[in-house]
């Protein structure tokens, strides 16, 4: 049996996609989740096409179950099918491997030192983040898993300190949001010896808030649905600048190359181009959409990510930004992460997201849209003056938006063409 994970929160018509494009025979669901009628949304959206089944009457079916033969299962065959977070538009199946999530788990928990700990983890389950890194984690390593129902911060930090977390996962606007709340909402979290992030770019700035905050080493993971989902992490005996500017050294069974996105030749140390892996977590295909899958795994099983990136001589991987996100202005190529990074530095920025804007001068122009931190008193001259004492002029944002949240996937990802979308239609904010 494959399982296919869907959030509780996606609106019918996206349930609808995620179950008819995965074929799906059968659909779990809550009574009620956040005040909605569960099954009345099952039923709109399957109606009596395939089986429905209720949580609670089917947990108290297993509960009274004593015997059961469980089936012989090959660790290489599918276990699940997970939706890419949909950044850049449609989400896409992945077709994940028992011995990849399994496999990938452990190796993860073991670099960051998950061992009979306990972790909090606020990653929702329907992602690899929570299904996979913090449920199997935990699993491999005998931890205890303290899973919030939802993220809201002050619910994080009041787990912590009633539960002595030891270890928190976490994206970056989470933790972002967690040491805003800090200010305002003390908690005892001395117990937190490690915290981990990914799933978005790690500034430099946010290792330094994050052990001012929590009093604990931030580490990095780098990696995407399609490759089980992590390929690269920083470790705790990393050398500090290693930690806090690279996403560590390959784990264990996988290969990375970086290549060139045109010919696929490999190329040399430190020369930017296409992050690609190889190894025994890629997934074994994108869900019934072969020509998708052809162009993303190449015939001799490289798997392109479509992130852009450098390898050092020690082996370690930073990554620079996206393909599809770099901004071209007037021929030059400009990668927002490096942007972001600046712009992080700046204590009145809490968070910020730099995007390409068009324009018919110059193509693209460098957008950022800024949350300001609380108080904070700031414009957009201060902050250019900021930028252009450590990038070139050229890489400073033009077009400059103030936002109060940003558009997220369920997993906490920023979705940079919702922002794009809004700006076309006049709805973002301009910011002085």
């Amino acid at each position: 049996m494959t399982v296919v994970t869907a959030n509780p929160a996606l609106k019918s018509s996206e349930l609808t996609f995620v179950v008819q494009q995965s074929r799906s025979v059968a659909l779990f669901h809550l009574d009620s989740f956040r005040d909605v009628d569960m099954g009345a949304v099952a039923r709109e959206v399957v109606g009596d096409t395939i089986a429905r089944y209720s949580f609670q009457g089917w947990l108290d079916e297993i509960r009274a179950t004593t015997e059961i033969e469980l089936p012989s299962v090959d660790p290489r065959s599918s276990a699940q099918i997970q939706y890419t977070s949909g950044t850049t538009g449609v989400p896409k199946g992945a077709l994940l491997r028992h011995s990849a999530l399994v496999t990938n788990a452990s190796y993860v928990a073991a670099r960051a030192g998950l061992d009979s700990s306990v972790l909090v983890s606020p990653m929702p389950l329907f992602h690899t983040a929570g299904s996979v890194m913090s449920v199997l984690g935990c699993v491999t390593t005998h931890s205890t898993l303290v899973l919030p129902l939802l993220f809201e911060p002050s619910t994080i930090l009041a787990a912590i300190e009633k539960y002595k977390g030891e270890v928190l996962f976490g994206v970056p606007t989470m933790l972002l949001a967690l040491i805003e709340k800090l200010k305002s909402e003390p908690h005892n979290i001395s117990s937190l010896r490690t915290s981990l992030s990914g799933g978005a770019p790690v500034s430099p700035e946010l290792h330094r808030r994050v052990r001012e905050s929590f009093g604990t080493p931030l580490l990095t993971v780098y990696g995407q649905t399609e490759l089980s989902p992590i390929v690269s992490q920083t470790g705790l005996n990393d050398p500090e600048d290693k930690c806090i500017n690279t996403t560590g050294l390959p784990l264990w069974n996988v290969e990375i190359r970086i290549a060139h996105p045109g010919t696929f030749e490999v190329l040399p140390a430190e020369q930017e181009g296409e992050i690609q892996a190889r190894g025994y977590q890629t997934m074994i295909e994108y869900f019934a959409d072969p020509d998708t899958t052809r162009k993303t795994i190449t015939d001799d099983g490289w798997l392109r990510t479509g992130d852009l990136g450098t390898m050092d001589p020690q082996g370690y991987i930073s990554v620079t930004g996206r393909l599809k996100d770099m901004i071209i202005r007037g021929g030059e190529n400009i990668y927002p992460a490096e942007v972001e990074a600046c712009l992080m530095r700046h204590p009145a920025v809490a968070e910020v997201v730099v995007f390409g804007a068009p324009d018919q001068k110059w193509g693209e122009i460098v957008a950022a849209a800024v949350r300001l931190s609380k108080g904070a008193n700031a414009n957009t001259e201060i902050l250019i003056a900021h930028c252009r004492e450590t990038i070139a002029p050229h890489k400073a944002p033009t077009l400059w938006l103030l936002c109060d949240d940003f558009p997220l996937t369920a997993s906490g990802k920023v979705q940079k063409f919702r922002l794009r979308d809004a700006l076309l239609e006049g709805s973002l904010q301009r910011f002085n």
